[in-house]
């Protein structure tokens, strides 16, 4: 599988997962949750889920271990600091590439 087909599909699945987990509730329950618990756990999986099927992404596909991790460190730091997302991910592919070329 070439790697635009790889992404795109990876992003087709993180869409369809995230959707149906928050479409499902609606399916299935008809009142609203009054379970403080179940509320904040359909509330919590999407980012859970998106996180598990990212990270590895992320760790995979740089050319070093070392590049994708002070890409993933910057992008924390300035995510943490609530920057726009465009800051982020210029920043962090940014810090990959520099660490790459130069180490």
């Amino acid at each position: 599988m070439s790697s635009i087909s790889y992404h795109l599909a990876a992003v087709a699945v993180m869409a369809a997962v995230t959707y149906l987990i928050r479409a499902l509730p609606f399916a299935f329950f008809r009142r609203p949750i009054a379970s403080r618990f179940l509320r904040s756990f359909l509330y919590y999986i999407p980012y859970a889920v998106l996180t598990a099927m990212t990270i590895p992404a992320v760790f995979t596909s740089a050319g070093s271990p070392l590049s994708a991790a002070a890409g993933f460190a910057v992008a924390l730091v300035l995510a943490y600091m609530r920057l726009p997302l465009i800051a982020v991910a210029s920043a962090a592919a940014a810090a990959a590439f520099l660490v790459s070329f130069f180490g």
